[in-house]
């Protein structure tokens, strides 16, 4: 059998064989063999034990699933929940069927205090929180407590080994030495597989000879001394086979004794490289901060100081930035970022200053911050809404008091404020990690309207919006209202960093007497540059509860059908609707990401007012539970990830129209716009101002000026076909309509806006306000 020697090459035997009728043994060396020495008698492969190679000895992952009750309130008591117990984390559902989609807490044992209570009761003791459980039997018990405390030791010595604590220690010798043991093994191993396959090689020509000699000297004298030459060619040729074949094994056996440890940290790095591409996107977003600060005050601006703590579920992540402005020319930004969940320490240092010493910088604008707070008018909403049930709202003149201070067109701009998923996006290599950003970003456009119970203005017939953030997010964004009756809008955004979106969205909205539905028809569509993924959805149904008496809540409710239309890839979105009644999350969200066979890859989960995670599938069971007999799809799953997570609101906002950040600077005056911009439209821009009767006449107003042009453009139209002639209705001026291949109608960009407001040559534009 093939064993490693340390001897000198020149004396270093790799085959230890033994005569067949001898007691002892005989070693033959490599330089032997390579020579072809000839061997009297008859020789076996010795059955010699390998020797015992160095290697690393990891704790054990151990996995442990069952019922235990979980005390929850005095009110319930305890209730019983499904509690796994893996890679050191414990976690509980509800139901052995949650593990799918939703995990109701996890515990990490590494820094977890156990004791064992009295009849069957132990308490988890966890960041300051104590977790008090209780089992069904003694025996029950002592199992989930041997299991924990086996766990925990596992899981505090496996962060001594990955250094899970974010601070800068070396790696340890005796690690280091590991190692390299094992990698000198490999490379022994190695060698001695490249001098099998010589040997092989060269017996085996020799022994086709000997039995080619053998056949010329068939009948002669010769014979018996040519048979003799060909047994031990045979001989020495099964030697080394059977060597081969050895050193294969002691080779495979090795790797996949150190390939867990490997995979591992495989995955590792990868997951260091995710955080640290989420370090480096927010140490832009502090560079612009400080450039804003910075031009705001640029004589006496001293230093500006924040800090960022990550949410208990954002992978445990805390980042501190400072930020530092001295006496030299330069602005010095040094962010050190401590993650707990790996080991990266950052420190990166910017100089913006030219070459003659002095400062150079082009600042960006300073976005407002704040608008006019909003007026206390009261209203009684329903002796205005009860002659309009069963009806568009759209085609109903309505108060501005019912309004907030922006356009349907500037709501749909508003989708952008997550931006960056895209651009995290645009960098996926995998579809499916692709796909699972594009589902955070369109579940991110309802974050805003969870407060957001008003209405937009309806755009009038023309009315543009235009959104340019080349500066600070690479896009920039082209609204136009493209028919009144239904409202349409056509949207285009094409961003610098990869990717391209566009929509045609028109909006049905009926009053049913208790509540107000919003249904948003039409397709969005998103393109990736680099990769030519095509993305294609449809929004959910909005919901305005409590009309006739209560407080106005927004929900939203149905399912969003995501289609990678390059490579089939799907992902199915399920927006919950509320009940009082439903013990699940409220604005609860869940999905699953499949590919062109549709097999799962991940479950996505979140709420569309919060946060959305992903969580890949390492495997998956038949459960029972489902309805109507069907039986559900139980998915196992790795710790999930955050994918999105919503952004605090504005100081204030709960007086602001509850804006988002963003928000506040969509009505925010520009100059060079076009004539139409939603910005110089006169109603909504008193309304911002606190000006509620004048916005109130100047609405009435632009909406009886375009009740006349309708019915001009109605006149023109039936005095042409009592004439015989044709006049083409209505033609958006940067949108114009094209045929899907489903047959549907879509309105496409078609240039020209950009360039008419580098010229600023508006003269195409039609005077609506």
């Amino acid at each position: 059998m093939l064993c490693c020697s340390t001897l000198a090459p020149e004396t270093a035997d790799i085959f230890k064989v033994s005569p067949g009728g001898g007691a002892h043994r005989r070693c033959l060396s490599t330089t032997q063999l390579r020579a072809g020495s000839s061997l009297s008698g008859g020789y076996s492969v010795a059955s010699l034990p390998s020797p015992t190679l160095p290697g690393l000895h990891l704790p054990s992952v151990d996995t442990h699933k069952g019922w235990l009750f979980k005390w929850t309130n005095y009110l319930k008591g305890y209730q019983r929940r499904w509690f796994v117990l893996s890679n050191g984390l414990l976690s509980y559902y509800r139901t052995q069927a949650e593990m799918a989609h939703t995990c109701r807490g996890t515990i990490p044992l590494a820094t977890a205090h156990i004791e064992v209570g009295d009849t069957c009761h132990l308490v988890l003791t966890s960041g300051g929180r104590s977790y008090h459980l209780k089992a069904t039997s003694e025996g029950e018990c002592q199992k989930w407590v041997s299991a924990l405390q086996q766990a925990k030791a596992n899981a505090t010595l496996l962060m001594h080994h990955s250094d899970d604590s974010g601070d800068e220690v070396p790696v340890p010798q005796e690690d280091r030495t590991l190692t390299q043991g094992v990698l000198k093994t490999l490379a022994s191993k190695l060698d001695d597989l490249s001098t099998c396959n010589e040997l092989i090689g060269k017996h085996g020509a020799a022994l086709q000879r000997s039995l080619s000699e053998l056949e010329d000297l068939r009948g002669s004298t010769d014979s018996t001394d040519k048979v003799k030459a060909v047994n031990e060619r045979a001989t020495l040729f099964r030697i080394t086979s059977n060597a081969m074949i050895n050193a294969c094994r002691d080779f495979v056996d090795v790797a996949e004794s150190h390939s867990r440890r490997w995979q591992k940290a495989l995955q590792h790095e990868r997951e260091q490289r995710h955080h640290l591409e989420e370090t480096i996107e927010q140490l832009a977003k502090q560079h612009n901060s400080l450039e804003r600060a910075w031009r705001e005050n640029p004589t006496s601006y001293t230093g500006v100081e924040r800090s960022q703590e990550g949410d208990a579920s954002d992978e445990n992540d805390e980042a501190e930035f400072f930020d530092a402005m001295e006496d030299s020319p330069a602005i010095r930004i040094l962010m050190k970022s401590t993650l707990l969940s790996s080991p990266i320490h950052l420190s990166l240092s910017f100089s913006l200053q030219d070459t003659s010493g002095t400062n150079h910088m082009q600042l960006r604008r300073t976005r407002r911050s704040r608008i006019p707070d909003k007026p206390n008018y009261s209203l009684n909403l329903w002796s205005i809404m009860k002659n309009c049930i069963g009806k568009d709202l759209s085609k109903i003149p309505m108060p501005v008091n019912f309004n907030e201070p922006l356009s349907m067109l500037q709501r749909l701009t508003e989708d952008l404020e997550y931006s960056e998923l895209l651009d995290r996006a645009a960098r996926c290599d995998s579809s499916l990690e692709q796909m699972c950003l594009v589902a955070a970003f369109s579940v991110s456009s309802y974050s805003t309207t969870v407060h957001r119970t008003a209405k937009p203005f309806n755009p009038l017939l023309g009315e543009t919006y235009e959104l340019d953030r080349l500066d600070e997010y690479g896009y920039r964004s082209i609204c136009e209202q493209v028919s009144h009756h239904p409202p349409a809008a056509a949207h285009h955004v094409t961003s610098q960093r990869g990717w391209t979106l566009w929509q045609h969205i028109t909006i049905d909205s009926k009053f049913r007497g208790k509540y107000i539905s919003v249904v948003p028809l039409g397709n969005i569509h998103l393109q990736f540059h680099s990769s030519g993924n095509h993305y294609v959805w449809s929004k959910v149904t909005s919901t305005v509860h409590n009309i006739i008496v209560g407080k106005l809540w927004i929900d939203q409710s149905g399912d969003i059908d995501i289609v990678n239309t390059t490579t089939k890839d799907t992902c199915r979105l399920k927006f919950s609707p509320y009940s009082y009644f439903s013990r699940e999350v409220p604005r609860k969200v869940t999905g699953v990401v499949e590919d062109r066979e549709g097999t799962a890859h991940y479950i996505l989960s979140g709420t569309w007012d919060d946060k959305m995670e992903s969580a890949k599938i390492v495997d998956s069971s038949q459960g029972c539970g489902g309805s109507e007999g069907k039986q559900k799809t139980v998915y196992q799953t790795l710790p999930p990830k955050l994918l999105w997570k919503k952004y605090p609101l504005p100081e204030n906002a709960e007086n602001m129209h509850f804006f988002s950040s963003l928000a506040l600077t969509l009505n925010e005056p520009e100059e060079g716009v076009a004539p139409t911009d939603s910005r110089l439209r006169p109603d909504q821009r008193l309304m911002e101002a606190g000006l509620w009767d004048e916005a109130n006449s100047q609405k009435q107003r632009l909406e009886e000026r375009q009740r006349l042009e309708r019915k001009r453009r109605e006149a023109q139209a039936n005095q042409a076909l009592e004439e015989g002639e044709y006049i083409e209705g209505y033609q958006p001026l940067w949108f114009e309509k094209r045929t899907e291949d489903t047959g549907d109608n879509i309105y496409i960009y078609k240039g020209g806006y950009w360039e008419a407001k580098e010229r600023q040559d508006w003269s195409q534009c039609p005077q609506i306000f």
